[in-house]
């Protein structure tokens, strides 16, 4: 009977301890598999976070902005964005497409000689995110090789066509010397062909370190004196994008 009593008395006791403790398991395994959901789920502004050869904007702790320039269709509209620049006395920096400069070697040593810096962005336009480790060295290094036949310059900046980028890319890239450069200021001039709209999208809620992405087409061209007059009559500095995210500001 007191055997009895006795088992009576530890049950009880038992599952007084054992049901919270389920309960913390239980919790704590719902934690670890959302844990693991949400690593093998995140966003890339978490990912990149980590590459340290990935940049969407420059120095913050500077007043200064550039205006970056893909480049890889037409010529109707260069010349006088280039003239705008020069008039202004400004530098900015230009990133290249390969198969761009096969066409138009002459505007592209003419952006070179008017001063600007010149970047990489791809050789045909792919989307680098869907290739492989070789194909994005392909596009990258292929494009790098003509521009220095070319000017003799050793671009260091790669701009991913369409922003699309993997974490090969990244690899890649900075295998190659190069930083991936992303933007922090999107104009979409390229589907947008609105001078005002392009306007405000390049001026409006401008911070330090900004990286504001165009592309030469006839609205951003008719834009560009005021978008330059207006980010100097705010304070900023317009320098290219290598100064603006190594700080290194003259």
């Amino acid at each position: 009977m007191e055997k009895i009593k006795l088992k009576k008395q530890i049950i009880p006791s038992v599952r007084k301890w054992l049901i919270p403790l389920g309960s913390n398991l239980l919790i704590v395994c719902m934690l670890v598999v959302l844990l693991a959901f949400t690593l093998t789920n995140q966003t890339k502004s978490v990912f990149v976070s980590e590459n340290e050869n990935l940049y969407y904007n420059g120095d913050t702790a500077q007043p200064c902005i550039s205006l970056m320039v893909n480049v890889y269709w037409g010529n109707e509209y260069l010349v006088a964005m280039l003239q705008t620049f020069k008039d202004y006395n400004i530098t900015t920096t230009f990133f290249i497409g390969g198969s761009w400069a096969v066409k138009y070697p002459e505007l592209l040593m003419q952006i070179y000689e008017d001063g600007h810096e010149l970047g990489n962005h791809g050789f045909y336009h792919k989307d680098q995110d869907k290739l492989n480790y070789e194909q994005n060295q392909s596009e990258i290094n292929n494009t790098h090789k003509l521009v220095k036949e070319y000017t003799g310059e050793d671009m260091k900046l790669f701009a991913p066509p369409s922003g699309a980028y993997s974490q090969i890319t990244l690899d890649v890239a900075q295998d190659l010397g190069y930083d991936t450069i992303m933007w922090s200021k999107d104009t979409i001039d390229w589907r947008d062909q609105d001078k005002n709209l392009i306007i405000k999208r390049a001026t409006t809620n401008i911070k330090n370190g900004d990286l504001i992405l165009m592309h030469p087409t006839l609205q951003t061209a008719l834009a560009l004196p005021e978008i330059i007059e207006s980010l100097i009559a705010q304070g900023f500095q317009i320098v290219i994008v290598s100064s603006n995210i190594y700080g290194n500001i003259d």
